[in-house]
C-alpha cells in the first residue's frame, strides 16, 4: 500500500501513537501531522480521538488548520476517518457536560448512551450488526466483534448514514458514512486483525 500517503492529526488524544503504529504495517508512507502541507500532500486523513467533545472540540480548533483540512475533505473529497471521540466530533452538537458545536460535517448530536442496567462506559468487545454494504466492511460478516471505549454516541439526522449498529443497552451507529467521510465508535486500533482490515479497506478507497 505504498501507493498512499497517510495523515493521521494529532491534537492530543491518548490514541494517536497506535494508530500511527497500527499504519505502519500497512504503509511506510505515513505521517502524525497538523501541518497544513502534509494535510494537502495525503490521499488519506484520520483523526483519533479520545476524550470528552467539548474538550477535543477545543484542543482541534487550537491545533489543526481547520480551512485547510475543510478544503481537503469537504471540497476535494479526500477520504476521512474519525475514530471514537474523532467520529462523534462530526456532529452538529455534542451534550457531554454541556453543549458544544461539533464540526457539522455529518448532521446529529452526540448525547450519552442509555446503556440501561449496564455498566458506563461501554467498554471491552462487541459485535457489530451490519445496517448496509459498505466498503470500508469488505471481507466482514455482521458478527465481528471490536473494541470500544465509551459513554455517548452519535445519532445521526438521516439514518441512512448508518452503515453499522452495536447493541449496548440501546442500539447506537458503530459504523457512519457520509460520502467520502467515515466515523467508527470502536477503536481499530485495539481490534486486532478485525481493525487491521477495517484499517486496510480505508486505505481502499478512492472517492
Amino acid at each position: 500500500m505504498d501507493n498512499y500517503k497517510v495523515c493521521v492529526l494529532n491534537y492530543g488524544a491518548g490514541n494517536v501513537k497506535s494508530v500511527y503504529n497500527m499504519l505502519l504495517t500497512m504503509t511506510d508512507n505515513v505521517k502524525i501531522s497538523n501541518a497544513p502541507e502534509v494535510i494537502q500532500c495525503a490521499s488519506h486523513i484520520i483523526l483519533p480521538g479520545v476524550g470528552s467533545f467539548g474538550s477535543s472540540m477545543e484542543k482541534i480548533k487550537n491545533n489543526i488548520p481547520l480551512e485547510v483540512l475543510s478544503n481537503e475533505v469537504l471540497e476535494k473529497k479526500k477520504p476521512f476517518l474519525g475514530i471514537c471521540v474523532g467520529m462523534q466530533v462530526l456532529a452538529d452538537i455534542g451534550f457531554e457536560f454541556g453543549n458544544f458545536q461539533g464540526l457539522g460535517w455529518i448532521s446529529g448530536e452526540v448525547h450519552k448512551l442509555n446503556s440501561l442496567e449496564l455498566p458506563l462506559p461501554h467498554i471491552g468487545w462487541n459485535n457489530i450488526e451490519i445496517i448496509k454494504d459498505n466498503p470500508i466492511l469488505s471481507h466482514f460478516t455482521s458478527s465481528q466483534d471490536f473494541y470500544f471505549v465509551h459513554s455517548y454516541i452519535f445519532k445521526p439526522g438521516i439514518i441512512d448514514f448508518i452503515v453499522a449498529e452495536t447493541d449496548y443497552g440501546e442500539k447506537f451507529p458503530s459504523i457512519i458514512n457520509k460520502g467520502n467521510i467515515y466515523g467508527v465508535q470502536f477503536h481499530p486500533e485495539k481490534s486486532q486483525k478485525a481493525g487491521k482490515i477495517l484499517i486496510e479497506n480505508f486505505l481502499r478507497l478512492y472517492i
